[in-house]
């Protein structure tokens, strides 16, 4: 465990190395989805060695129930975090990998302690003035930014929880959004509601677009 511990801190070692104090882990939860927002999540996380959080990863790794005891925990010790949203119409406006980056941009901004250097899942670059470091699965590489995607992706399933009870024929609380065969049917069957990506699902709805207003 704490050769695995080791290599998830090999990135923040080296900004630390460097003289950085701060250092934020940014990631998102809901770039594929067919429906609701992408989910992005910006957090600084204390690095000494009685203050790391064990079990930090990838959120796609961890178990429902663990994600969510992980999420507090962040919460409670974090330094400083922001959650925010790029919602469906966001989406299909400016495409899903500029929000997504307008989303983590945001996130950063809004942390009330700024960071010196800023971690971000991927192989982008977001628009912001701070030093920046890009890395590829990330979430399973960099202990901040694995815990940027637990906040995320726990926050973005409470959402797709809550819409649920909004759109109930849909299925939400139980595929988040995804493209599963399930969702797929239940939009042939009632066309799109309100919080459905048109831009990813052109060829899947045969039916009338639905407002909420039946739901409501």
């Amino acid at each position: 465990m704490k050769g695995e511990r080791a290599d998830k801190l090999a990135f923040e070692r080296e900004m630390l190395a460097l003289g950085a104090e701060y250092i934020a882990g940014v990631d998102e939860a809901g770039r594929g989805p067919l429906a609701g927002p992408v989910v992005c999540a910006a957090v600084i996380m204390p690095l000494g060695e009685g203050e790391l959080i064990e079990g930090v990863d990838d959120s796609k790794k961890i178990k429902e129930s663990e994600r969510e005891r992980l999420a507090a925990l962040i919460r409670e010790r974090a330094v400083a975090y922001k959650i925010c949203e790029a919602d469906s119409e966001t989406i299909d406006r400016i495409n899903i990998l500029e929000a997504t980056k307008q989303c983590m941009k945001r996130c950063v901004e809004g942390l009330s302690v700024q960071p010196d250097v800023v971690f971000t899942d991927g192989d982008f670059k977001i628009g912001i003035r701070l030093p920046q470091q890009s890395i590829v699965k990330g979430d399973a590489l960099s202990y901040s930014i694995g815990a940027a995607s637990i906040l995320a992706k726990v926050y973005r399933d409470g959402l797709m929880r809550e819409l649920d009870k909004k759109y109930p024929q849909y299925g939400f609380a139980k595929h988040k959004g995804y493209g599963t065969k399930q969702h797929i049917e239940a939009i042939r069957e009632h066309g799109l509601c309100e919080i459905h990506r048109r831009t990813f699902v052109k060829k899947l709805s045969a039916g009338p677009e639905k407002s909420g207003e039946r739901n409501t």
